[in-house]
């Protein structure tokens, strides 16, 4: 069976580098009408010029309700919304009692409160049409210690996998799936080429150990899982967690 999306418009969030854009652009390849969306512009233009395939992209705020309704009915009917968006915004982990209010908050915005945000603005729509396909990337942190030590982003990715449930339950009967990846550790963007690094060889000899498939992923591995619970093959699948993470 051949995968495609024509016909199908596509919301890809945190799609200026990383996971995002490996998604947006194996969509766009595969004939969806694409709408990358991030906060950092300048990368977002990178995203659309090497697409091969119909991509729009907007800086949004997806932290912010407002703007996430405004962007979204510019989008018109979205179809299928990957809620990617996420991040350890430059934090690092550190002792409980040193993190601030605003640095709990602040995690907990980009990786849950946005994908709630974005999900009640599409909602609607693919009620409507009664069809819909909405996949959430989590990580391992969302089912375990995070490699962080970041307790908010641990949190909040746990967070991302019960609302996947919840929501699987309330939008299953309009014909509305949703399912989340958890991925391991891929070396997919400036933050995670950062953290790498900072293991020192000991430190990537054991992570790589603790690996089943004794290699790292590629964000076109994630890439890949979404593609599965956006296609037509994961039509009786709802409500579940997809480790892509070559084995634990």
């Amino acid at each position: 069976m051949q995968i495609r999306f024509d016909h199908k418009t596509v919301l890809v969030t945190g799609a200026a580098h990383g996971f995002g854009r490996a998604i947006a652009h194996r969509f766009a390849r595969l004939g969806a009408s694409v709408w990358a969306w991030d906060l950092n512009a300048e990368e977002l233009q990178e995203t659309r010029a090497q697409a091969e395939g119909r991509c729009e992209v907007r800086r949004v705020d997806v932290t912010d309700p407002q703007a996430v309704q405004e962007a979204a009915q510019e989008a018109g009917a979205v179809d299928i919304l990957v809620n990617n968006a996420g991040g350890v915004l430059g934090q690092v982990g550190k002792p409980l009692e040193t993190v601030t209010p605003k640095e709990w908050n602040d995690i907990l915005a980009v990786n849950l409160s946005a994908a709630f945000y974005t999900s009640q603005a599409v909602a609607p729509g693919m009620k409507q049409r009664r069809w819909g396909r909405i996949i959430n990337i989590s990580s391992g942190a969302g089912l375990g210690p995070s490699l962080t030590g970041i307790q908010a982003y641990a949190s909040a990715k746990a967070g991302l996998v019960n609302l996947t449930r919840q929501l699987c339950h309330e939008l299953g009967p309009f014909n509305i799936t949703v399912n989340c990846i958890a991925p391991g550790f891929v070396r997919s963007n400036p933050t995670t080429e950062r953290q790498w690094q900072s293991y020192g060889e000991e430190g990537q000899r054991r992570l790589l150990e603790n690996i089943a498939l004794k290699r790292l992923g590629t964000a076109q591995n994630i890439a890949d899982g979404v593609l599965f619970f956006a296609s037509e093959l994961a039509d009786w699948v709802s409500g579940q967690v997809l480790s892509v993470d070559g084995g634990k």
